[in-house]
């Protein structure tokens, strides 16, 4: 699958969950499957002060009352839908390395792919930001994910290379940082060249990982 359709599908996939009719006697997982998949839309789309409980659960095509036997609150079910996105990324660039392929092909589709995840989902990612930067209980969350992707990129590390967990961390902010800078359209506002910036930022990726 094109590494640009995947993020699409990913969005294609949670915005099927609203439109197909709920189960009547669906689990509580696929109950709270939906619940998520129709907040990850809804954030993406008006952000996390553009919405509240009751218009999530019913987005979901639930009562409000069934949003309280899942998540505590507003805040806990962003975060997870946030987990969750987290958890899609990486699934990919997992995917992308058990492909093979030469390393500048797989730089280049990493690149590629996590792009396509930002610009896809900038709304979900603007409202991250801004939460963290409010909330401490959010903040603390998001650190614990930044862990995670550190694992992950160290995964990706050849067995000899000399880099450190330093290493890592300068890809994960330049990658994302300069990937968020391109899905709100800074780039475009002062005037970089976009082409040029991708691959600069494919050969980052690229000297991380040959």
């Amino acid at each position: 699958m094109p590494e640009s359709i995947a993020p699409r599908r990913q969005r294609a996939r949670a915005a099927a969950v609203l439109r197909a009719g709920r189960q009547r006697r669906g689990t509580p997982a696929q109950t709270r499957d939906r619940l998520l998949a129709a907040a990850a839309v809804e954030f993406n789309r008006v952000g996390y002060h553009g919405t509240d409980s009751n218009r999530l659960a019913r987005a979901a095509g639930y009562a409000p009352a069934t949003f309280y036997k899942h998540f505590v609150d507003k805040r806990a079910i962003f975060l997870a839908a946030y987990a969750d996105w987290v958890s899609g990324e990486w699934a990919r660039v997992e995917q992308l390395v058990r492909r093979g392929g030469s390393a500048p092909q797989l730089a280049a589709a990493i690149v590629d792919t996590v792009l396509e995840m930002h610009r896809t989902w900038r709304g979900l990612r603007a409202s991250l930001r801004a939460l963290v930067a409010a909330d401490s209980n959010a903040r603390a969350f998001y650190r614990a994910q930044r862990r995670r992707q550190l694992e992950l990129l160290a995964a990706l590390r050849p067995r000899r290379s000399g880099a450190a967990v330093a290493d890592d961390a300068l890809l994960l902010f330049t990658l994302e940082r300069v990937c968020d800078a391109i899905a709100d359209g800074e780039l475009r506002d002062l005037n970089v060249p976009l082409d040029a910036t991708i691959e600069r930022l494919r050969a980052v990726v690229l000297a991380h990982i040959a």
